[in-house]
């Protein structure tokens, strides 16, 4: 079991990802059978990147769509079936703005469920020409720098102000290791978990799933009309429901280690794997000298042993260096 899993968590802790078992190797889901994620059908991802000059100076763009024409925005856009993540950043940046941009890390993932998923990035100019509004077209209207001040631009929407003030933060002092997306492909949206549990001494448990090879445990995310609305976090509060008793310690989840997406083949590999941890309890203040016992045998406990890896998992608790997620309505 040890090495197996052990090969498992040192991918996903230094974000270098693990692919994703096929449907019947999931350990949770919706009812019945997944839905394979199909772009423009029933998700949609967006890309969006807050690129600053040596000036802290931050890249705006001036919509050019009927219902926000002549507002600000920062360059963003949806994804095209076919693309990586990190294609359609590209993509969309040098069609609004007339620049090339160099990814640096993500900054933060929002969703309102899998029928709207968002990824923020903080992103670097890497070439090209501004674009004028003598090149104004059905993308954008024209590009510029701007200070955040003056003058005070009419923008389409101010929630990209705390994402300005996120990728300012991290410039400053980086809360997590810069992380971008692994292109492994998968045909759901899921997330892995890695459940931990912090026991006296630092002693560092695991949750594992015990159908075939032991892993870290994978549940989908549900993608019928009816789910669109849930939360991705629903899946991996149904894989809990299976394994821990409703009346153990609560769990709380710290963020995303990353992400894996491809995008080769429209349909076939539409999907994203995120890679969620969570706590059971306070790894600070433990209540119990071992984790909570488990209502399912498909899942099992694997204490840490390997010293390398328990120090690396619990630098990242310690110092919550994982990418946040956040959830609106």
């Amino acid at each position: 079991m040890a090495s197996a899993a052990e090969e498992e968590l040192e991918a996903v802790l230094g974000g270098q990802g693990w692919p994703v078992p096929a449907e019947g190797g999931l350990d949770a889901g919706p009812p019945g059978s997944p839905e394979p994620a199909r772009l423009r059908r029933n998700t949609c991802f967006v890309v969006l990147a807050v690129v600053f000059n040596e000036q802290e100076e931050v890249l705006m763009t001036q919509e050019a769509k009927p219902e926000c024409s002549g507002r600000w925005y920062l360059p963003a856009g949806r994804m095209e079936p076919g693309e990586t993540v990190l294609e359609a950043l590209r993509r969309e940046v040098q069609e609004e703005t007339g620049l090339l941009c160099q990814p640096v890390t993500l900054l933060a993932v929002e969703e309102r469920g899998p029928a709207w998923i968002r990824f923020v990035f903080l992103a670097r100019p890497d070439g090209g020409i501004l674009k004028t509004l003598q090149e104004a077209d059905a993308e954008s209207l024209q590009a510029r720098w701007w200070n955040r001040e003056t003058p005070a631009l009419p923008l389409r929407a101010r929630d990209i102000l705390s994402l300005m003030e996120l990728a300012l933060q991290y410039r400053a002092k980086a809360p997590h290791p810069p992380t971008l997306p692994v292109e492994l492909p998968c045909s759901l949206i899921c997330q892995r978990l890695l459940l931990v549990f912090v026991g006296p001494g630092d002693a560092l448990w695991v949750l594992l799933g015990t159908t075939g090879a032991p892993h870290l445990p994978v549940a989908a995310s549900g993608l019928s009309r009816a789910q669109q609305s849930h939360r991705l976090l629903v899946a991996v509060q149904r894989l809990l429901q299976k394994c821990l008793p409703q009346a153990q310690a609560a769990v709380r989840v710290r963020g995303l280690l990353g992400l894996q997406h491809l995008g080769r083949g429209p349909g076939h590999s539409d999907g994203i794997c995120f890679n969620v941890v969570a706590a059971v309890g306070d790894p600070g203040h433990p209540r119990q000298e071992s984790p909570p016992a488990l209502q399912s045998q498909a899942f099992t406990w694997w204490k840490v042993e390997n010293e390398a890896l328990r120090s690396r998992a619990l630098h990242a608790l310690h110092t919550d260096a994982f990418l946040p997620l956040h959830s609106y309505p």
